[in-house]
């Protein structure tokens, strides 16, 4: 089947990837769409590695406010202005702002985590393990253990996706990188909950965020 102009178009307003591989995609699926879709998704994952240390300083900045309690804001880049309308990065940027709604994490990544809150978190649990009655000989690899939990608690990327558990939001991100076939990154973030830092009544909104995404 010959693969026009006006297909390709359309394959890459759909997804977002580049020219030539929707050319190809459309040509290894013989002009189907749906089928061109699902082979940029599976193909294109091997390539994402590659393409993060290419600059993105085009994007979007997304919002979400859940209940009028809490509110956060995240800057989303794409490498173009092109990709930064796709639909599907718009909604990419939506979901990442409500994980941020809902996990609550303090750092994007491990490499944001500064030493001495890691150094300060390790001491904590290593005197955990101690008073737990733990041998002195395997305190450490337990700790070295609980920082990896510690880790998908506070990072951004290493959280499981709160649509999607099973995955992380670093999984997430790379899955995006591959389909769109452009270099994406999470900048920056703030989060607001009302009241934060008062005296108050405790509730938590990050729990009943997560719960209604859920539901």
């Amino acid at each position: 089947m010959e693969v026009t102009a006006s297909m390709v178009k359309e394959l890459r307003e759909t997804t977002g990837a580049g020219m030539m591989d929707c050319k190809k995609a459309l040509v290894e699926t013989n002009g189907n769409i749906e089928e061109a879709v699902k082979y940029l998704r599976e193909k294109g994952i091997a390539k994402a590695a590659k393409k993060m240390d290419r600059v993105a300083s085009e994007g979007i900045i997304a919002s979400y406010i859940h209940s009028g309690r809490i509110g956060v804001i995240v800057e989303i880049n794409s490498e173009t202005d092109f990709v930064a309308k796709n639909a599907d990065f718009q909604e990419f940027g939506k979901d990442i702002a409500m994980q941020v709604a809902a996990a609550n994490p303090l750092y994007i990544r491990i490499e944001d985590v500064p030493t001495d809150a890691i150094e300060k978190e390790k001491e904590i649990l290593r005197n955990q393990a101690l008073n737990e009655g733990k041998p002195a000989q395997i305190v450490d690899k337990m700790v070295d253990g609980r920082i990896a939990k510690y880790y998908k608690e506070v990072c951004l990327l290493e959280q499981p996706f709160i649509k999607d558990p099973d995955k992380t939001v670093g999984q997430l991100l790379k899955e995006k990188i591959a389909f769109i076939g452009e270099n994406l990154s999470i900048r920056r973030f703030s989060r607001f909950e009302v009241g934060e830092g008062l005296e108050k009544k405790q509730e938590n909104f990050a729990e009943e965020v997560a719960k209604q995404l859920q539901g």
